[in-house]
C-alpha cells in the first residue's frame, strides 16, 4: 500500500519502506563551507515519526542514503540524534547501503546491500533489467503537469507494475523529473506516476500525460 506521504506500507509484514532520508545533509554542506538552515533533519525525522505513529510497523526499511555521509549520525544535532535513537527503540530497522552511506549507524539496526522480502527485491539503485518485482530509491522522482494553466511539480512514485521507484522522504533532497533519461530509460513500456499531494493524497496519472512527456515528443520529432 502506497502512503501519500512518500512511503510504502506493507501491512501483511508490518513493514514500512522509505527512501533517501539524507539525514544530516545540511551539516555535511556546512562542513564544506556551504551554510544552509540546519533544520532539514528535524523535518525529515518529523515525517518519519508521523509515518511510524500512523502505521506502528514492526520493521522499517530505509532504501539507502539514510544519511548524506558515512558520519552523518555523528553530525546530527543532539536533539535529532535523540529522536532517531527513540525511533530505533520502538521498531526494528534495516538500513540498505546507499551511495552516500554504505553502513548503518552503530547500534541502530541491521545493514545490508539489498533485501528480499517475499517476492519483492528491495535495493537502493534500480537495476536495468530486474528479474523480479523491485522496489528502489536513489533517483528522487518528481513529476510536473499543468493544472488550470499553472505548473505543478510534486514528488511521486513511478511504476510499471514490475518496478516501483520511491520518492525521497528527505526534506532537502530535490528531485529528478520522471522523463529524465535516468528514470524513463528504466521502463521499456508505459509507466504510471502517483503524485504525493501536500494533503497526503495520491493522484495517479499515466506518464504520457505529464509535461515532460511532451518535451520528449518534441525532441523526437513528434507532434
Amino acid at each position: 500500500m502506497l502512503d501519500g506521504r512518500g512511503a510504502v506500507w506493507w501491512p501483511e509484514r508490518s513493514t514500512l519502506i522509505v527512501a533517501d532520508l539524507h539525514l544530516a545533509k545540511a551539516e555535511a554542506f556546512a562542513a564544506q563551507g556551504r551554510f544552509l538552515p540546519p533544520y532539514d533533519s528535524r523535518a525529515t525525522l518529523a515525517r518519519l515519526v508521523e509515518l511510524i505513529n500512523a502505521h506502528r510497523p514492526d520493521h522499517v526499511v530505509s532504501l539507502g542514503d539514510g544519511f548524506h555521509r558515512r558520519d552523518g549520525y555523528d553530525r546530527l544535532d543532539a536533539a535529532d540524534r535523540q529522536q532517531l535513537d527513540a525511533l530505533g527503540l520502538v521498531t526494528r530497522w534495516t538500513w540498505l547501503s546507499g551511495n552516500h552511506d554504505p553502513d548503518a549507524p552503530n547500534g541502530h539496526g541491521a545493514s545490508a546491500p539489498e533485501l528480499q522480502l517475499g517476492r519483492l527485491h528491495l535495493r537502493h539503485l534500480p537495476t536495468p533489467h530486474p528479474g523480479q518485482a523491485e522496489i528502489a530509491g536513489h533517483l528522487h522522482p518528481k513529476a510536473a503537469l499543468r493544472v488550470r494553466g499553472r505548473r505543478l511539480a510534486r514528488p511521486c512514485f513511478v511504476t510499471d507494475g514490475q518496478r516501483l521507484l520511491l520518492p525521497a522522504l528527505g526534506t532537502f533532497t530535490g528531485g529528478l523529473d520522471v522523463w529524465a533519461p535516468a528514470i524513463a530509460g528504466l521502463f521499456a513500456g508505459p509507466f504510471d506516476v502517483l503524485l504525493c499531494g501536500r494533503d497526503g493524497r495520491l493522484r495517479q496519472l499515466p506518464g504520457s500525460r505529464l509535461e515532460g512527456a511532451r518535451r520528449v515528443k518534441v525532441r523526437q520529432g513528434g507532434t
